[in-house]
């Protein structure tokens, strides 16, 4: 894809500003605060999983709560997500899923059904075992939470991203969206060896030390991904859109903003990026260098010579989880 018009690059940046999803990380920060949260973790708070040092390794700890216009919607699918999503945070860590939990309200048995036939079809496809949860059958509506316990050997974090290194997306391409929610679905029809063989690409890189820094694509799309990982490293990312990868026939700023069953951003040395590129490609995943990390503190989209600042961390934090808990963290 070319550089954007004038008027194209001007609505996506209109709309990137006014993104709900990014909007929504701001969440964390608050529940942190009130928590007193900050650092009993290996990995300060903020990141995609909770990492406890556990002999040689770490120990890794993720959930994932659902919207309930999502459950209500699409119950099968959240289900499935409630797995895959969870899976994807422990990938984009560097670790190896052990097993997961699940907790599921519901009006009746009838209500719960395809929620519990999501989880279980997920379960089996990625190899995961369900060991356990909660489950209470009389309520109001349709709730779903999850969890996931992992391992990894070497992590990839939030905050290990540095100025100088290249920014690079990788994205299973192969889908469609699950309306109405901008969720690009490319997982429920595809083979078990290969959801598992796409995810142990993550360990993998880490454990070449082909990257220290990696999120999965979240709610907040690629570009509120970016600013999650800048916050968290104390750095600016500059995105040149027409390096995007995207499927055709799709809005572009909707593309930027939605959530991939398949995405990860990462953080590398220029040198190490062919590297990477090949271990994604050999399986079919889009990737590209779609930008910088730099050292100015904002999160910056280009098209051509335009040019537009979308979160600057001077004027306010996404996150609130900066490198500040970072510094604490590395000193205890």
């Amino acid at each position: 894809m070319g550089p954007l018009s004038a008027t194209a690059f001007a609505t996506v940046v209109e709309k990137l500003r006014a993104s709900k999803g990014m909007a929504a990380k701001a969440d964390i920060g608050v529940a942190a605060a009130r928590l007193g949260l900050g650092g009993a973790s290996a990995v300060p708070v903020g990141d995609d999983c909770a990492a406890i040092p556990d002999g040689d390794g770490f120990l890794l700890l993720a959930i994932e709560g659902f919207m309930n216009e999502f459950v209500a919607g699409d119950p099968w699918f959240a289900g499935w997500c409630g797995v895959m999503v969870n899976l994807s945070d422990i990938a984009a860590m560097g670790g190896r899923p052990v097993a997961v939990v699940d907790a599921v309200w519901a009006s009746g048995e009838d209500g719960a059904a395809p929620v519990l036939e999501g989880l279980r079809a997920a379960s089996q496809r990625f190899g995961v075992p369900l060991v356990g949860g909660h489950t209470n059958l009389k309520t109001d509506r349709g709730q779903l939470s999850v969890a996931v316990l992992g391992r990894a050997k070497r992590l990839l974090t939030s905050f290990d991203a540095r100025p100088g290194e290249t920014l690079i997306t990788a994205i299973d391409l192969r889908g469609r969206y699950r309306e109405p929610f901008s969720n690009w679905e490319a997982a429920t029809e595809a083979p078990a060896a290969r959801l598992r063989g796409d995810l142990e690409l993550l360990p993998l890189i880490a454990e070449a030390g082909l990257s220290r820094a990696a999120k999965d694509i979240s709610q907040g799309g690629i570009v509120g991904t970016a600013a999650m990982l800048a916050e968290c490293s104390g750095v600016g990312i500059e995105i040149d859109l027409a390096r995007v990868p995207t499927p055709e026939g799709i809005d572009f700023a909707r593309w930027l903003m939605s959530f991939p069953s398949y995405g990860y951003l990462l953080s590398a040395a220029p040198n190490d990026v062919p590297a990477i590129f090949s271990l994604f490609e050999a399986r079919g995943i889009a990737a590209g260098a779609i930008g910088k990390v730099t050292t100015d503190r904002c999160v910056t989209v280009t098209s051509g010579a335009a040019r537009e600042v979308i979160w600057d961390f001077a004027q306010r934090p996404l996150l609130g989880c900066g490198p500040s808990f970072a510094r604490k963290e590395n000193a205890a």
